[in-house]
């Protein structure tokens, strides 16, 4: 890809990113507690969507493999720039979804954690309280894989993290194994997204779930729940909820 020239605000956008995401030492710790959960030394972990990279470093910290896909060229330079003399870790400068290809990627230059490729995030943020002041300004061509073609050429993962701005089910919808676990974003802005993702999950496998609010890092339930207990928890969330990871656990 060639090197891409950035609007005003970008880096100082990244610096953002950068001391949000990587500069909280309880943050950090709270999150190393999570995954370990799902990870310990030598698993292998994919994260779809890594921005800035803090998930990566969560995930070397508790001593797993990574192979990492963040499309966006100035997120990527930022996980080069931390762990690209790392081994265990692999960057792919791609998107993923249903398909192999390329596809359109809407950038927010101001704020590009919310980056995407799904023209239905940024129609329902438009329309959405604390959403509209968002801006996608620019718009690139970048490469598609999907999650069968990355298990295909680095095998199956321990755990997969799904954090790719209403386009997860899309991504899931490309997956056709069962990992041991995954975790995928949702928005109250597209809840219909979250019901589509249980879907998928549910389809491939007995999976129960459990969900963490925002970056709280803590889980919800004492114990994993049916994908029906948790699409209803899902729909009775309020708007200020904003977003959260679900997590699948594969059973026996």
């Amino acid at each position: 890809m060639k090197p891409v020239a950035y609007p005003r605000g970008t880096a100082k956008s990244l610096a953002r990113s950068l001391r949000v995401y990587h500069g909280d030492p309880a943050r950090n710790a709270a999150m190393d507690a999570l995954y370990a959960q799902f990870l310990g030394p030598g698993a292998l972990a994919f994260d779809i969507g890594a921005h800035v990279g803090d998930r990566i470093s969560s995930f070397r910290r508790l001593g797993a493999r990574v192979v990492a896909l963040e499309p966006q060229p100035g997120p990527a330079r930022a996980i080069r720039l931390i762990h690209g003399r790392d081994p265990q870790v692999t960057l792919i400068e791609a998107a993923c979804g249903d398909s192999p290809g390329t596809v359109a990627l809407r950038i927010n230059s101001a704020n590009p954690t919310v980056s995407t490729v799904s023209d239905a995030f940024v129609g329902a943020a438009s329309a959405a309280e604390g959403w509209r002041e968002q801006s996608w300004d620019r718009e690139l061509t970048v490469p598609c894989t999907t999650l069968d073609a990355l298990i295909g050429r680095y095998g199956l993962p321990a755990f997969v993290k799904i954090d790719v701005e209403g386009f997860e089910a899309h991504v899931l919808a490309g997956l056709s194994r069962t990992p041991a676990a995954l975790s995928f974003e949702f928005t109250t802005i597209q809840r219909d997204v979250a019901q589509a993702c249980l879907a998928l999950v549910e389809a491939l496998g007995p999976y129960r779930f459990n969900v963490a609010l925002g970056e709280s890092q803590t889980l919800v339930f004492a114990e994993a729940v049916g994908a029906e207990t948790m699409a209803g928890y899902i729909r009775e969330l309020p708007h200020a909820a904003n977003s959260g990871d679900i997590y699948a656990i594969l059973q026996g």
